[in-house]
């Protein structure tokens, strides 16, 4: 995981603003730090170093031909794709990302994207043009805003990065590109048609292959590799596929709050089924509720789901970045909306069901892919999610959906019945239901969050609030000490955070979160105070 900030005009008078901007998320790279000067903007980067560890992978790249890159990202095809230009085009770097900048001289940045396998968010400038692009899921982040100095377009990994620059903030969308001029599309899950019904066994198969193949792309690494395991089916698959691919024992983590563990309870089965080097982390929930502040101001949403799923991956990443050398780490997320949650059980047809899926897919990079990478890159750790695999992706979506369907009475049945061989998981684990609130939390944490919000806040308090914001009302006390956190900044900061399309739960927890609010409007001071914390 790594961050960048890139201005491709004049700063004015918010030159001074850009140091202080660019540290604002330097936890994402701490291993290296490089700003470069061009006479058409500057590319600021922050590495943290995964592929070629020496000083010769830092970016921003430069070639021959005087274009300049900077990327957060992992090309999985990169050994292919150097082999392919290794005669044409001198390479200062083993970096996986710099096989981008050959690509796009000789093709240009369209063709780029549809060869690039991977996770990325990159920005090139070339004789003062500047293009762009991110991932088909959006599991890299990427901002773009216009300068409040001339209007010029800035892009940057997190929002906090732009909000002193930049008067208008969008999130940039998950598979496409900007040309110079226009954004433009490369990826979009509703194009994928879905083939004809096929035989059962032979959709097990190709999930099962599609499946083995992704994980074994992002097991590549010069740095450390860990992976998060919750005892649920993904990421004990994640798991149980690594184990058989390493020649020596994997290293999971695993996190619960004190009072009901119970993901700790299945995560050890797993873990001892495939004989890991298991570390298990346990929180509590006045921990939970001190680490909040951190937390949304690394989120950057109101979001109560996000926020309570992010609780727990935060902790245990905490641990992995204190007590270990790991720095890549793989989770199981993207398999829900690929396969299915417990309510499309109920979609009333195969292409309902189909409908719901693509909107989910397309929805990832609002909620749980961005939880997965703030809450992992705030530790200065890299996410990598074998589920958003391009390829897997398009084979799963490919599957006829009355296929996919909950016909068997068992959620997720295909992906299960893929692995139902060669000893993967223990069955217990393997057709194990999905459990509320699997996300290390469970109801005791979210139940008190409640009654500290009830607490807290007056009546009175919470409908001055209602009155208060013209957009994200806060239907609940408890959404409102979120909101509140991420509130007090103005009116005008905060619908910047209008592009993310956060749901608002009823509950009245968010006014826990909201009492610190100061979020955006102090971003500056509170960016400065983070900017050297891992």
């Amino acid at each position: 995981m790594c961050g960048f900030l890139v201005v491709t005009g004049k700063l004015g008078q918010f030159e001074e603003k850009f140091q202080e901007s660019f540290e604002s998320i330097s936890y994402r790279g701490p291993d290296q730090h490089e700003i470069l000067e061009l006479s058409s903007g500057k590319m600021g980067f922050h590495r943290l170093a995964i592929m070629d560890l020496s000083e010769k992978g830092s970016q921003p790249f430069k070639s021959v031909e005087r274009s300049h890159l900077v990327c957060n990202g992992e090309i999985y095809n990169h050994r292919q794709l150097r082999t392919d230009y290794q005669s044409r085009y001198d390479f200062q770097s083993d970096s996986d990302c710099e096989v981008i900048l050959p690509i796009f001289e000789e093709y240009g940045i369209e063709k780029l994207c549809h060869v690039l396998d991977g996770e990325f968010a990159f920005v090139i400038e070339r004789d003062g043009k500047f293009f762009a692009a991110r991932d088909p899921l959006g599991i890299r982040p990427l901002f773009m805003g216009k300068s409040k100095f001339d209007r010029s377009l800035c892009f940057a990994s997190e929002m906090k990065a732009l909000v002193e620059l930049c008067d208008e903030i969008e999130a940039f969308p998950p598979g496409h590109f900007f040309d110079g001029e226009k954004i433009q599309t490369f990826f979009d899950v509703r194009e994928i048609d879905h083939r004809a019904k096929e035989a059962l066994e032979e959709v097990y198969e190709g999930i099962h292959d599609h499946l083995v193949e992704a994980v074994r792309k992002r097991l590549d690494s010069d740095a450390p590799v860990g992976f998060l395991l919750s005892g649920g089916l993904d990421s004990s698959l994640v798991c149980a596929i690594a184990a058989k691919l390493s020649d020596k024992p994997i290293t999971t983590f695993a996190v619960g709050i004190d009072t009901n563990p119970i993901d700790l309870k299945y995560a050890k089965i797993v873990a001892d089924y495939l004989g890991t080097d298991h570390h298990e982390v346990i929180f509590t929930k006045e921990e939970a509720y001190d680490h909040l502040d951190d937390l949304i101001y690394h989120l950057e949403t109101w979001d109560i789901t996000t926020i309570r799923a992010a609780m727990g991956m935060s902790k245990v990443c905490e641990y992995v970045k204190k007590k270990t050398g790991i720095k890549v780490i793989l989770t199981g997320e993207v398999s829900d909306e690929l396969f299915g949650y417990k309510y499309t059980d109920f979609a009333p047809s195969a292409m309902e069901f189909q409908k719901e899926a693509q909107k989910r897919v397309e929805e990832l990079y609002m909620y749980d892919v961005l939880r997965a990478d703030r809450s992992i890159s705030s530790h200065s750790l890299e996410a990598r999610v074998p589920f958003s695999d391009k390829d897997f992706v398009s084979y799963v979506m490919g599957i006829h959906p009355e296929l996919k369907m909950n016909w068997s009475g068992e959620g997720k049945y295909l992906l299960r019945k893929a692995f139902d061989r060669d000893g993967y998981l223990p069955q217990e684990i393997l057709f194990r239901e999905k459990a509320a609130f699997s996300d290390a939390v469970g109801h005791d944490l979210v139940d008190w969050l409640k009654e500290l919000a009830e607490e807290k806040y007056s009546d009175t308090d919470y409908h001055m609030a209602c009155e208060k914001y013209d957009f994200a009302k806060p239907f609940t006390k408890s959404l409102y000490s979120i909101v509140r956190f991420l509130k007090s900044t103005s009116q005008e900061n905060l619908k910047q955070l209008k592009i993310f399309g956060c749901q608002i739960e009823s509950g009245k927890t968010v006014m826990l979160k909201i009492h610190r609010q100061e979020f955006f409007l102090t971003m500056g001071r509170v960016g400065n105070k983070k900017a050297g914390q891992a």
